[in-house]
């Protein structure tokens, strides 16, 4: 059980996607999707990342709605806005399984509608095994080989956020660090007390 309020799952989201509009602006990047599940978790984090984009870029970008049974619709409508990168923000207090659906269902339809330009997985759906599970679909794999791919992933000792890229090694998901950005000691305690249920470990 986690040691957070609502109210702090809320902020955490706030503090980890403004790291994530910042990495995402740092890449030089000027056009950026950001799919989200329906739900205010991940509307916080998703929206945070937008505003920290948008602000630090200059750049364009949108928030799209992830929800079953509209993953072909919102596979269209990414594909016409035609991004460099789609964010692909899943999570939140939405059960994990569901939430795993409906992740690959939407990267089953982004395959088919051939949507373009790289991809970042959020840390939860990724730790959870919604990649790896994408993965089995032969045509997912064979679209996502094709892509850049990256996850953003968290340090909990070292209280940092990682971007990495993901490489796809026959069956095997690997990592490769691409850049690192220290949190605030605020941060790595909601961080610490949400996802790891214990006090924050550096200072």
């Amino acid at each position: 059980m986690a040691k957070t309020t609502f109210e702090e799952e809320i902020y955490l989201r706030a503090l980890t996607g403004r790291l994530v509009g910042k990495a995402l602006a740092d890449l030089g990047l000027n056009k950026v999707a950001v799919v989200a599940s329906r739900n205010i978790i991940c509307s916080s984090i998703a929206t945070a990342t937008e505003a920290t984009f948008l602000t630090l870029s200059g750049g364009v970008t949108y928030h799209f709605l992830a929800e079953k049974g509209k993953e072909a619709e919102l596979a269209e409508r990414v594909r016409a806005f035609a991004p460099q990168v789609t964010v692909l923000q899943f999570g939140g207090e939405t059960p994990i399984e569901e939430t795993k659906e409906v992740f690959v269902e939407t990267l089953r339809q982004f395959a088919e509608k051939d949507v373009p330009g790289a991809f970042v997985v959020h840390v939860r759906i990724f730790a959870a095994g919604g990649l790896a599970k994408a993965l089995e679909d032969e045509r997912i794999r064979e679209y996502l080989g094709k892509k850049d791919l990256f996850v953003y992933t968290v340090g909990f000792d070292e209280g940092k956020v990682y971007v990495n890229r993901i490489l796809l090694e026959d069956s095997e998901i690997k990592l490769e660090k691409l850049a690192e950005y220290q949190v605030t000691l605020e941060h790595a305690d909601l961080l610490n007390r949400s996802l790891k249920d214990r006090s924050v470990t550096f200072a």
